[in-house]
């Protein structure tokens, strides 16, 4: 049966990036610690709880979604920033843009009783229209384990590499067991999908996307996380929210005032109370 890599947690953006380059995936073994796991777990429960489960198949009868988490979840932001999963985004993204972007936050809770979820590749969120280039790296943290049994992720290693129509067989999957603290580092490209949840317990992961800073995200950053939120982060994660132009003419706002007190083309930085910084990390 297919196989994951798994890479300590010190391994080098370099490493994360070719794992993600041969294969499509790779598993970041106890980056946090299990104590900040649980702390993110407990954060994310009650927001996860209320949530309504899918209304397909799809989507899962038995599965909850919820977003918003940088503005509702310190340790979503916290791991939003991780070092080492920004420098592989770096490695893989930058290559195709001047900045990459927070494309969605969620996290997912497989409940007892959930079948597979299909087989899928995120890219086609962006439909067809993007061919010969990687738009999207994703990360799934795990806050419970992760398990064959419990729903862990199936991933089929080097599918971000075949033709759309080849479809996997069982021996082409693998399955992202993880303990807690550990992370799924993946493409848009590769085939992946929430595993069957036969325990008794739920499975609870943190899925969180970065994407090309010219393409739409997924999830609109904007309203999960209006100027009034946001002014109040670090300036790094505000622009990776997309507080910030994206190259030379992406992203300017107009403040909706009357004729006579006309503002012309601003920066989105001023919506937040500041002006756009000189120096960063795509400076």
């Amino acid at each position: 049966m297919t196989q994951l890599s798994y890479l300590a947690a010190t391994a080098s953006p370099e490493a994360i990036a070719a794992a993600v380059t041969r294969d499509g995936a790779v598993v970041l073994e106890r980056v946090i610690d299990p104590h900040r796991a649980q702390a993110a777990l407990d954060e994310l429960l009650p927001f996860s709880a209320a949530a309504p489960v899918g209304r397909d198949k799809d989507s899962g009868y038995r599965t909850t979604r919820t977003g918003a988490l940088i503005a509702r979840s310190a340790a979503c932001r916290e791991l939003v920033m991780q070092a080492t999963i920004l420098g592989a985004c770096d490695a893989l993204l930058l290559p195709n843009c001047k900045r990459y972007q927070l494309h969605l936050s969620q996290v997912i809770r497989i409940m007892p009783d959930q079948p597979t979820q299909f087989l899928h590749r995120d890219r086609l969120v962006w439909g067809q229209y993007l061919r010969g280039l990687e738009p999207q790296l994703s990360t799934m943290w795990a806050l419970t384990e992760f398990t064959r049994k419990n729903g862990a992720t199936r991933v089929v290693p080097g599918s971000a590499a075949w033709p759309e129509e080849r479809e996997a067989s069982p021996a082409d999957i693998a399955c992202a067991e993880m303990a807690p603290g550990s992370v799924l580092v993946y493409s848009g490209s590769v085939l992946h999908g929430g595993g069957a949840n036969t325990s008794p317990a739920d499975r609870v992961g943190l899925n969180i996307s970065y994407s090309l800073g010219w393409l739409r995200q997924e999830e609109n950053q904007y309203l999960s996380c209006p100027p009034e939120l946001a002014k109040d982060f670090a300036p790094e994660l505000q622009e990776l929210l997309g507080y910030t132009m994206m190259g030379d003419a992406l992203g300017y706002f107009t403040p909706p005032l009357a004729a006579e007190q006309e503002a012309g083309l601003l920066p989105p930085e001023l919506a937040l109370g500041r002006q756009p910084r000189k120096e960063g990390r795509f400076v």
